[in-house]
């Protein structure tokens, strides 16, 4: 018999034995199928080290989980020294075309693609031409993957050559190479590109690559080796990203929780808030 005042249609889970999840218990077989409708849409963010390390302290992936906690996944999907070319033998596997589709995806290649032919780091070199045609393929795929899914371009940011050169030295020191393997003016080249390529398809683009250099000092402040991003090249990312996902209908506070508030569960019969 149930206590005074208790939910005589309750019984409260015993230890070791978490609640039933409801939806996996309407599943077929009582467990959840393939085909199950998940909790949070996804937010994945795809692209080479820039997006791997962005769940770092002070990243700007971590960062976007925090600005859409309870309401998305963020997915990270970051392969470091990647180019444009490789990442098309992901694509398929990361965004496949049956299952649930992200509601949003950022693309942030680049800064491999524009490494300089004939340096030490060559071998991820990209001709310009065909990095827009291989951000073509991934983008005509993840529409293919969904009419409704917002597409973010991220060029690549720009290069401090001379954060370049110390950041060789630092690790090879007097056997560092003389040449840049990457320059400012190649990687304005190749967001150019990025830019032109999101205005033809209609899809978003964020020009990281201009928008750092607005800052008096951007070379230290936002770019921590020449390349890679500080906490408060993190930030930027972050801002105009969120900034833009706003912009296309995914503002934050008006996604839905994917399950009730904490105030909103009665403390003696919790299972009406879970109706």
């Amino acid at each position: 018999m149930a206590a005074p005042g208790s939910c005589p249609s309750t019984a409260a889970p015993s230890a070791g034995h978490p609640p039933i999840c409801l939806a996996a218990a309407n599943a077929p077989g009582g467990a959840a199928g393939p085909e199950e409708p998940l909790l949070r849409p996804r937010l994945v963010l795809f692209g080479d080290s820039i997006t791997e390390q962005s769940f770092r302290a002070g990243g700007w992936g971590a960062a976007l989980a925090d600005t859409y906690s309870r309401k998305a996944d963020v997915v990270v999907r970051g392969y470091g020294g990647y180019n444009t070319r490789w990442a098309l033998f992901l694509i398929h596997r990361i965004f496949p075309l049956v299952g649930v589709p992200p509601v949003a995806t950022t693309i942030f290649f680049g800064a491999n693609d524009a490494a300089l032919p004939g340096r030490t780091s060559e071998r991820q070199h990209v001709p310009v031409g065909e990095y827009r045609q291989n951000l073509r393929t991934i983008v005509n795929h993840l529409k293919v993957c969904s009419k409704s899914m917002v597409i973010l371009l991220i060029t690549p940011p720009p290069i401090d050559e001379d954060g370049r050169e110390r950041f060789a030295r630092s690790l090879y020191g007097k056997d560092a190479r003389r040449l840049p393997e990457r320059t400012n003016e190649m990687a304005g080249v190749y967001a150019a590109q990025c830019i032109e390529l999101a205005k033809e398809m209609g899809v978003h683009c964020v020009d990281i690559w201009s928008k750092m250099q607005t800052a008096e000092g951007w070379q230290k402040l936002y770019l921590s080796d020449g390349l890679h991003l500080t906490p408060e090249g993190n930030a930027l990312v972050h801002k105009h990203v969120v900034e833009t996902l706003r912009g296309a209908g995914l503002r934050a506070e008006d996604m839905p929780h994917d399950f009730p508030h904490h105030s909103k569960i009665d403390g003696i019969c919790p299972e009406k808030a879970f109706r």
